[in-house]
């Protein structure tokens, strides 16, 4: 970690000049991890792959420079996938093209309604849901991603209908691959798990997305892209014909080769339909949440310790989608495997991301029929390994290490939102949040409202006594209150009269601590009658009746 006292690098035109070198670096290797994630987001959204170039090239030029972020990258995420997809059907109703456009529509309505959230201060608001719920959403997209890339990474690229139904079929796909095509996908998907076993540095530092993409690409130059072959299999001394396939273009990217061709315009037709606001409330909602969340797990990365103006950061995503819904791209989001990566390679400003857009914006103007030559097999092979990261079994133990509660949660969303939707199946996680809470004895008055007292016994001491419970559905006003406390006091956190204090406010209050004493202050709490649910040091707790008794 870098030393507090280093100088804090500008995000001006200042910033520019004394750190452009390593921006423009970090941008550089920040573009060749996107290129592939934003292709192939594009193509499992049902959207044309121009839309994923188009998002990476407006969130670095236009977003990065009105955002109140400082290292966060913008631009395409995965966890839009399940929603785009699905609001291209509903809306299109079988007519693909009609659906991108009026999804567009619903993305320039997501986006004003972001900047209006971001003006009346919503971006805090993002704290309201429950981790274990959030982390159920995105474990959920990633088993939906999973479901349908996988038989594409085996090249059977067809509609099985629901998720369950996608699921039942991929024995099938599994055995009855078509053989060229499931080499370069198979082949992708190991990389992309052994790479990061290697232990020689210099390779670890080339993004495995890269290895992947240059990989699939020679392998389909040695198949013959583009040309019909014919694929025979040794079967005892004979060599039989078995299987005829052509690596086409109906396996490789598509992409226009006129700039104009990449830009399609909204369609507002179905503007008053319940199926057109779903999809509007569906990207508003898990857009702004995903980008809240990584804005704030990007702040706890940043070396020099920054923290996002999450407001402006939602407005400036906002005002960046409504032209991407305008011009024919995604949605946009502030993405914490690329804005990690942007970290990790030394990024100090904004001007990454920036540096990141513009390399796109260069990349696809000159080397056009580079992405005309990757395989669909390869861009599925990186999001299949993307979906496995969101729903791997490391995050279902995680979950559990917290507590049986929040693996209960995390499986509600999951079982409901596979089973629904996913605003369905968020709503039916928060439901379940609020039961817990009323289950364990939480006064129904303070479900929402929540009881502190401030005091100053000396100039040096501030005492918060918490009354009753703290949850993540009452906490906001004792999050407000302890940001506006001055720095560099003994802060005194007294439990003794509390109830319930969830994992939540546990992990904000943790994370106020470190950030507080990093800024020469102390904290102590106090209140030894609150017990843990489980081992982990911000498990929810609770005092129990013969204590609250005594």
């Amino acid at each position: 970690m870098n030393n507090p006292d280093q100088n804090i690098p500008e995000t001006s035109i200042a910033g520019l000049e004394q750190n452009w070198r390593a921006d423009l670096q970090a941008g550089f290797l920040v573009f060749l991890l996107a290129l592939p994630l934003c292709l192939g987001v594009a193509l499992a959204s049902g959207f044309p792959t121009a839309a994923g170039i188009i998002s990476a090239v407006v969130g670095g030029l236009l977003v990065s420079r009105i955002n109140g972020s400082y290292l966060t990258i913008t631009g395409p995420s995965a966890g839009l996938i399940v929603v785009l997809f699905s609001a291209v059907e509903t809306l299109g109703q079988g007519d693909v093209m009609a659906g991108y456009r009026l999804t567009l529509a619903a993305i320039v309505i997501a986006g004003a309604l972001q900047i209006i959230a971001g003006l009346y201060r919503a971006g805090q608001l993002g704290v309201l849901f429950p981790s274990s719920v959030i982390h159920g959403m995105l474990a959920a997209i990633g088993i939906i991603i999973m479901a349908k890339q996988i038989h594409i990474m085996l090249g059977i690229n067809t509609d099985f209908g629901s998720v369950f139904a996608t699921l039942k079929q991929v024995p099938h796909s599994i055995f009855n691959p078509t053989p060229g095509i499931a080499l370069i996908g198979i082949s992708g998907l190991a990389i992309l798990i052994l790479w990061p076993l290697l232990k020689h540095p210099t390779l670890k530092k080339i993004p495995a997305p890269l290895v992947v993409l240059v990989c699939g690409m020679g392998l389909g130059q040695y198949y013959g892209v583009q040309h019909e072959h014919i694929h025979l299999t040794l079967l005892g001394k004979a060599y039989l014909e078995t299987h005829e396939h052509l690596i086409a273009p109906e396996y490789l990217v598509d992409i226009p080769d006129q700039l104009a061709s990449f830009f399609y315009f909204p369609d507002f037709s179905r503007f008053n339909t319940w199926e057109f606001w779903g999809a509007v409330i569906s990207i508003f909602l898990v857009g702004s949440l995903e980008s809240l969340v990584s804005a704030v797990a990007v702040d706890k990365l940043d070396p020099y310790k920054r923290k996002s103006d999450l407001d402006r950061d939602l407005m400036g995503v906002g005002v960046g989608n409504m032209v991407c819904g305008f011009i024919g791209g995604l949605p946009l989001l502030s993405e914490i495997i690329r804005s990690s990566a942007n970290i990790e390679n030394g990024a100090k400003t904004g001007w990454a991301n920036f540096f990141h857009g513009l390399i796109f914006l260069v990349f696809v103007l000159l080397f056009p029929h580079v992405i005309h030559n990757i395989p669909l097999a390869t861009l599925a092979a990186l999001l299949v390994y993307t979906g496995y990261r969101l729903a791997s079994p490391k995050n279902f133990k995680q979950v559990l290490d917290i507590g049986f509660d929040q693996l209960w949660l995390f499986m509600i969303t999951i079982i409901g939102i596979l089973a629904t939707d996913l605003l369905i199946g968020v709503m039916l996680g928060i439901i379940g949040k609020l039961a817990i809470e009323l289950l364990r004895g939480v006064w129904p008055r303070n479900i929402f409202k929540i009881y502190f007292d401030i005091q100053r016994p000396d100039d040096e001491t501030i005492k918060v006594t918490l009354l009753g419970s703290a949850l993540i559905s009452n906490f906001l006003p004792l999050r407000n209150a302890l940001s506006k406390l001055e720095p560099g006091k003994t802060i005194i956190l007294d439990f003794s009269n509390a109830y319930l204090i969830d994992y939540s406010v546990m992990q904000f209050i943790d994370d106020f601590t470190r950030d507080y004493e990093a800024g020469g202050g102390k904290c102590q709490q106090i209140g030894e009658a609150i017990k843990t649910f489980s081992d982990n040091k911000l498990a929810a707790r609770l005092m129990t009746a013969d204590e609250r008794d005594a």
